[in-house]
C-alpha cells in the first residue's frame, strides 16, 4: 500500500501570516491537530501543531488582562511558532515505511509531498490504523473475558 492511497488530501493548510487565534480556530473547527504551513506557491515551509499553539498561549495564571492577551495573541503569526524542520514523505512511498518513520521519530503525522515539493496531503497514525483495521483477521479472535 502506498502513502497516496492512505493520506488525507487535500490537507487543511495555513499561510505563514495567519494569526495564532485564527489558526487555533481553524484547527478546532476542522477537528485537526496539525496544520501544514505553505507559501503562496504551495510549497511546505513548516508545520504547526496544537501543542505549538498551546505553548504560545498565555497561561491561565497570567497577569495579562483579557484585552492585553487578545491583542498580543493577534500579533503572533503561525510562522512565529511553526516547526521549520519537517519530516516529509513522498506520495509513492510504502505506507509501512511512513508508519515506521512516524514511530521512530515519535510524530503523529507526516506531510506528503509530490516530486516538485508541493504539499499533496497528510498521512497520520489514524490513517495507518484505519487501513490496518480493514485487514482481515488471520487468527481466531479472543474469546470474551480472555486477555
Amino acid at each position: 500500500m502506498l502513502v497516496r492511497d492512505l493520506m488525507t488530501s487535500p490537507a487543511v493548510t495555513a499561510p505563514p501570516a495567519l494569526s495564532l487565534p485564527d489558526a487555533a480556530h481553524l484547527m478546532k473547527t476542522r477537528g485537526i491537530r496539525r496544520l501544514p504551513v505553505v507559501d503562496e506557491s504551495g510549497h511546505l515551509i513548516g508545520i504547526a501543531t496544537d501543542r505549538d499553539l498551546r505553548e504560545a498561549l498565555p497561561s491561565k495564571v497570567s497577569t495579562l488582562s483579557p484585552w492585553e492577551a487578545t491583542t498580543r495573541l493577534a500579533a503572533i503569526k503561525v510562522s512565529d511558532v511553526m516547526r521549520r524542520s519537517v519530516l516529509t514523505v513522498p506520495e509513492d512511498a510504502d505506507a509501512r515505511d511512513a508508519a515506521y518513520t512516524m514511530l521512530q521519530h515519535r510524530v503523529g503525522a507526516l506531510p506528503v509531498v509530490d516530486a516538485q515539493g508541493q504539499l499533496s496531503g497528510l498521512i497520520t497514525v489514524t490513517d495507518v490504523l484505519r487501513d490496518y483495521a480493514r485487514e482481515p483477521v488471520t487468527r481466531e479472535p479472543l474469546a470474551e473475558g480472555s486477555a
